[in-house]
């Protein structure tokens, strides 16, 4: 079972998850990176390229998933260096404050709002992100062209794409496909048509869209839906 809040931390979802058998939907990507905790354990997942499968060992999970571009800042990591990768916690930071941090989620009677405070005393403690990030991810997230956007934001191709390595993991066209599927999963899950969800998503078309989900998602369209 998945459960997910607004966090306290501006931009960010709260999250859990129960897992009780092997069979786990997979975990898309969606521009996001997030810190977690399972028992006995910190880990930071990177952002994805491809759908990530969970290995389906009973357990609770919890998370704490932050805006794209943001965690970086609060890692004191690039995105690119955690791209497809989960890591221990500990890897990025000293691993007796992991260690210290990892025994109070552990013993918390919620360890969702655990994992937040220990989101929030990082946030406090770092500089803020760069707010051209967030300008990004909406321009793309509309639909925009990368180039476009580009211009928009007074940068040259060749700069966007360097910010958008540090701050996303990926290039702005990469993490355009990744918020267009996303886009598109939330019109066809709102029982929105395929053929109507790939024009208003911003695809060339249905085949499209099957396309991009392959890729993305490793499932055909219908069978994604269907997991949920």
């Amino acid at each position: 079972m998945y459960e997910e809040r607004a966090s306290r931390l501006a931009g960010a979802v709260a999250w859990s998850r129960a897992i009780a058998g092997p069979s786990v939907a997979p975990v898309l990507p969606d521009g996001c990176m997030d810190l977690l905790w399972t028992e006995g354990r910190l880990l930071v997942a990177g952002p994805d390229t491809r759908a990530y499968v969970p290995d389906g060992v009973p357990g609770g999970w919890a998370g704490v998933r932050f805006y794209p571009g943001t965690a970086p800042a609060l890692l004191g990591v690039p995105a690119y260096e955690l791209r497809d990768r989960r890591v221990e916690l500990a890897d990025l930071w000293p691993a007796a404050r992991v260690r210290r941090l990892t025994e109070k989620v552990d013993g918390a009677p919620d360890p969702v709002s655990a994992l937040e405070e220990v989101a929030l005393e990082r946030a406090a403690d770092t500089e803020p992100p760069d707010p051209l990030l967030r300008g990004v991810v909406a321009a793309l997230d509309a639909g925009r062209p990368v180039a476009a956007v580009a211009d928009e934001l007074g940068l040259s191709a060749r700069q966007l794409h360097r910010r958008s390595l540090a701050a996303f993991g990926y290039g702005p066209k990469m993490l355009a496909r990744v918020l267009r599927l996303q886009r598109a999963l939330a019109l066809a899950r709102g029982g929105v048509p395929l053929a109507e969800t790939a024009a208003r998503a911003g695809f060339a078309d249905q085949a499209h869209l099957a396309r991009d989900v392959r890729e993305l998602a490793g499932v055909p369209t219908r069978e994604l839906l269907g997991l949920r």
